[in-house]
Formats: structure tokens, sequence, C-alpha cells
């Protein structure tokens, strides 16, 4: 099973995906660099939480 993501951090990491959505790719590491340059995220265990979950909303995009 996945792991629950709170509203929040969902809706946060949707206002990034939006803006940057051009900048972001199905690679996750690429995307955990993205997300340093682009937005300050406190911690390093949130910003790779961050990275998982965009990677997969443009792989989500990309299928359908």
């Amino acid at each position: 099973m996945g792991r629950i993501l709170h509203g929040k951090f969902r809706r946060e990491a949707n206002k990034i995906l939006e803006k940057y959505s051009n900048l972001f790719t199905t690679d996750y590491k690429k995307n955990v660099k993205i997300l340093e340059v682009v937005a300050e995220v406190p911690s390093k265990r949130l910003r790779n939480m961050l990275a998982g979950y965009i990677t997969r909303q443009i792989k989500k995009l990309q299928s359908s």
C-alpha cells in the first residue's frame, strides 16, 4: 500500500507543478534537483516526497 499524503501536501505539490510544469520530467532524480532550485523545502525528506509525488503525477498525465 502507498503512503497517505495529506491534502495540504498535495495542494502545495500541485501548485509547484502548475507553476513549473514545463521543467519537471518522469525522472525522479532530475525532479529532486529541480525542486532544490525552484522551491524552498525545509527538509530533505519532504523534498524527496514532493519529488516522488510530482513524478507520479507527470507519469499519470503522460499515460492519459
